[in-house]
């Protein structure tokens, strides 16, 4: 196991807890790491490196960023390193057959959800947003498939109430990364056996799109306690506010379901130092933190006191 040489692809923060396992695990020689090249972001949209290749950096880790996997020039690049064990963690992208088929040990895969539940991009998002009371981590053995690999191990966590996507994506983060470190071993001893996925419960969790964090106040308040936390912290929940020359847009990041019979959807029930509470289509929210577009995240009591909302006034 000493002279095992790993290579590490992945992209997103939920990468990193796995790479630094990785790196401190003592399974071989970590050789490198692949991901995405540098994106556009922020308002002055500067060329900002992938999580991945910041904790790569801090490793001293050779690290490779081609713009497609699949092309030829990065395929040599990556088995240039000759892994016998590739791990993947949110990459971005499939792996073409070349690499799925040429390390000894084949790729091994950390997905944020209990497969074959939550397929894809988004899983953690997506099981806040249907109200799962559970989620967990997959350690799995990549084919050709989206998330359709043989299963090694999983392990689950329970999603509280006061979870967010920020919340759970960290501990998710840190639950993958120690289940990786304790899976290897017994997958290379052969004690551990990858088993296929079973077909009944497949599910998929495609990629979010900004627009979705708008609220439709006539889905009830516990689907909009649900969008919100599962929205938080991106792409955001939010909801428009008539005003003149245009509505300006609202961002709620916590709020909790209250009990009401009065209102039309949408419509602000109370607006005082006791708190903001608009009615849904079934019970009401209380917004608790907010803010407006391009402004700091303020309780319901300051937002109200510098921005004051009126009662029976409808959001959109």
């Amino acid at each position: 196991m000493s002279e095992l040489r790993l290579v590490f692809i992945g992209t997103a923060e939920l990468a990193c807890a796995s790479l630094e396992a990785l790196a401190q695990s003592r399974f071989g020689v970590l050789a490198g790491a692949v991901t995405q090249p540098d994106r556009p972001r922020g308002r002055d949209l500067r060329l900002q490196p992938s999580p991945v290749k910041q904790t790569a950096g801090r490793l001293n880790l050779p690290v490779l960023q081609p713009e497609r996997i699949r092309d030829a020039s990065a395929l040599d690049a990556i088995l240039a390193w000759r892994p016998d064990l590739i791990v993947v963690a949110a990459y971005g992208q499939i792996l073409p057959p070349t690499l799925l088929e040429g390390p000894r040990w084949g790729c091994l895969n950390v997905h944020a959800s209990l497969l074959p539940k939550y397929r894809g991009a988004a899983p953690i998002q997506w099981a806040i947003l249907n109200g799962e009371s559970e989620t967990g981590v997959t350690i799995m053995k990549l084919d050709a498939g989206l998330d359709t690999g043989p299963v090694l191990t999983k392990r689950t966590t329970s999603i509280t109430s006061q979870d967010n996507a920020q919340t759970l994506h960290d501990r998710l983060a840190s639950l993958g990364a120690s289940l990786l470190i304790e899976t290897v071993p017994g997958y290379l001893a052969g004690t551990i056996l990858p088993h296929p996925q079973p077909a009944a419960g497949a599910s998929y969790a495609g990629k979010i799109a900004k627009e979705a964090g708008h609220l439709d106040w006539r889905q009830p308040a516990h689907s909009l306690w649900n969008r919100i936390r599962a929205f938080t912290p991106w792409p955001g929940a939010y909801t428009l506010l008539p005003a003149q020359p245009a509505p300006y847009r609202l961002k709620i990041s916590e709020a909790e379901v209250v009990e009401s019979t009065a209102g039309q959807p949408g419509e602000i029930l109370r607006a005082d130092h006791h708190g903001l509470v608009v009615a849904c289509g079934k019970q009401a929210l209380q917004i608790l933190v907010l803010q407006r577009e391009g402004r700091r995240r303020l309780n319901a009591a300051e937002f109200l006191a510098g921005n004051p909302l009126p009662v029976g006034g409808i959001l959109d």
